[in-house]
């Protein structure tokens, strides 16, 4: 292509962006996904949706947001508006002018990246790709996947990055359940492959989101999301790990975060817990030690923090075994458990990689019987890990059911339980969140884990 005609794809690209002419193809309409669509909807851009999940395009179509972050009457505004609208059917991608991949990129049994996602829409594209297109990946992964899986896929066409189409990332930042920031308030990093690319980058998002935040490549903006986790793994990972030597020596860990941080430099409060959830923490750390082996370097701090986090649920167990054995003299084997909690993190639904199922895993595994109750989460879904667990319902938190249980098993922290009632009826009590001190609720009944 010559070097007019370049220019003449780039310029015009810009110009659809510009003027909010350009129709955005957002792919995966999950936790990122939809939230981004609506951010760009409300923009001004007209936004298609696609997503492999019929129930889903079912849902959207008669207006109803399965995620908590979109309500019912802020999708109804932008499909009433024109602004947006949503399909299983790929070929409408040639109609898009931005397209941004929001697919999952889970790990392996073996801890290794799984990115057959990324590559069967990248592959989906592809077969609709035409020049004058912006390709966004938001999904995070390795430094080097843009560039080395997901371009490489696109120019398999004979089209070219940089010249026919553009190629950029923007690491997703969604935080679920977070009231204080939302998708277009969160500052968005963004890359892309070249200066033409970068320059649409900006444009596109700038016009979505209050800050954008331009790196040098697409490897940076990939790194810049796996640092943010690690970061976060590694300090949960070492005040786990405190919590068991303070336990062993009597000292209660949270006391000593909560002095710790009144100290106003050089210090930021991290918290422990059953063990690691959500869609990033206990997952991203993983693509950078794998992709680490490629130059013959170890990753000792990030496997280690993984290591620690890992056991954690293992740990509960044993205190929780440990808390029967001595409180109720009964063995977990022949214990009735509930687990307060399914969801990862409190005051959401969210339950990928959740430590409760874990939990209730374990408890199963060493004879107990564990229930759970979860105000968000009413049946177990289908998940990769724990196919066993498929079915389950929540159960009611009435006193009678609560007083048949031998522990409850506090494993997430929802705000809208009332744990005053729960300690007058549970008959112990094992707290790895402490709820119950931070409220005031003390007991003889209540054991931190």
């Amino acid at each position: 292509m010559a070097l007019d005609a370049r220019s003449s794809t780039f310029e015009t690209l810009s110009k659809k962006i510009e003027a909010r002419t350009a129709r955005a193809g957002i792919i995966g309409l999950g936790y990122v996904g939809l939230p981004l669509a609506m951010a760009v909807a409300r923009s001004g851009f007209t936004v298609t949706g696609f997503d492999i999940d019929p129930k889903k395009i079912v849902a959207l179509d008669a207006r109803r947001s399965y995620i908590d972050a979109v309500t019912n009457e802020a999708l109804t505004a932008e499909i009433d508006a024109g602004r947006f609208s949503s399909t299983t059917d790929f070929a409408s991608l040639s109609d898009c002018d931005v397209i941004v991949i929001c697919v999952p990129t889970p790990l392996t049994k073996h801890r290794d990246p799984d990115l057959s996602f990324v590559e069967a829409t990248s592959r989906s594209i592809a077969a609709h790709l035409r020049p004058g297109q912006l390709i966004v990946l938001e999904s995070t992964t390795y430094p080097g996947t843009t560039d080395d899986i997901v371009k490489v896929i696109l120019e398999g066409t004979g089209l070219k990055s940089g010249s026919d189409f553009f190629v950029g990332f923007s690491p997703e930042r969604e935080d679920p359940g977070n009231q204080h920031y939302h998708t277009a308030t969160i500052p968005k990093v963004v890359a892309g492959d070249g200066t033409q690319a970068l320059s649409l980058m900006k444009s596109f998002y700038g016009a979505a989101v209050s800050t954008v935040v331009p790196v040098s490549s697409n490897a940076t903006a990939e790194a810049v999301k796996l640092t943010e986790n690690i970061f976060r793994s590694v300090n949960i990972a070492l005040v786990n790990e405190l919590k068991t030597v303070y336990a062993a020596m009597g000292i209660d860990v949270w006391e000593v975060i909560d002095a710790a941080k009144t100290k106003p430099f050089g210090y930021m409060p991290f918290y422990p817990g059953p063990g690691l959830g959500g869609h990033c923490i206990p997952i991203d750390p993983f693509y950078l030690t794998w992709k680490s082996r490629e130059y013959e370097l170890p990753t000792r701090f990030i496997e280690l923090a993984g290591e620690i986090n890992s056991a954690m649920p293992r740990y509960v167990v044993g205190k929780l075994a440990e808390a029967l054995d001595i409180r109720a003299g009964k063995a977990l084997s022949r214990s009735r458990v509930l687990v307060l909690g399914l969801a990862y993190k409190k005051n959401v639904a969210d339950i990928r990689e959740s430590p409760s199922l874990r939990l209730i895993e374990i408890i199963e595994e060493r004879g107990g019987k564990a229930d759970y109750h979860d105000p968000f989460v009413a049946e177990i879904p289908p998940t990769r890990e724990y196919q066993a667990l498929k079915g389950r319902k929540s159960v009611d938190l009435t006193p009678e059911a609560i007083a048949g249980y031998d522990a409850v098993l506090i494993a997430t922290d929802h705000d809208m339980i009332d744990y005053a009632a729960l300690s007058k009826s549970a008959r112990l009590i094992v707290d790895t969140r402490n709820v119950f001190s931070r409220l005031g609720l003390t007991a003889d009944h209540i054991i931190k884990a």
